[in-house]
């Protein structure tokens, strides 16, 4: 079976793209792959701090939480997975081993200093990946 990987990390527009991914599988009749590569945001600023494994344990609990309430009336399976590792070769990566019909990131319409020293994950997809890429959108300025 065909198979959608969407990459997700804990900003909000990643539940946009969740409902996307899932409303597409659901129409393409595909199964939904779920990866989130593990940045810094997983992590206290202070990598001294004595809670420092377990600040980043919480924070990928609460996001594999968000992720199965945004997913529970999704009819179709899904998996969820994290892997340590940039972005770009890890969707890359994913999208190889499940052989996906395409790779669903979102984009973001704000820089970050990340942004400007690694790039796009959606633009670095496109110029890589020998697969489709899909990128959603954040909310138009109205």
């Amino acid at each position: 079976m065909t198979a959608l990987v969407v990459g997700v990390d804990h900003r909000d527009l990643s539940f946009k793209v969740l409902a996307v991914a899932a409303d597409l599988a659901t129409k393409l009749g595909t199964d939904l792959h779920v990866v989130h590569a593990i940045d810094l945001r997983d992590y206290p600023v202070d990598p001294d701090s004595a809670d420092w494994e377990q600040h980043a344990e919480a924070a990928l609990t609460e996001l594999r939480g968000n992720i199965e309430r945004a997913l529970e009336t999704h009819i179709g399976r899904w998996t969820y997975a994290v892997q340590v590792g940039e972005p770009v070769p890890t969707l890359k990566t994913a999208a190889d081993e499940h052989d996906a019909l395409m790779i669903v990131v979102g984009h973001h319409k704000h820089w970050t200093p990340v942004r400007v020293t690694r790039g796009s994950v959606g633009a670095g997809l496109s110029r890589t990946a020998h697969r489709p890429v899909l990128i959603v959108p954040e909310q138009p300025e109205n």
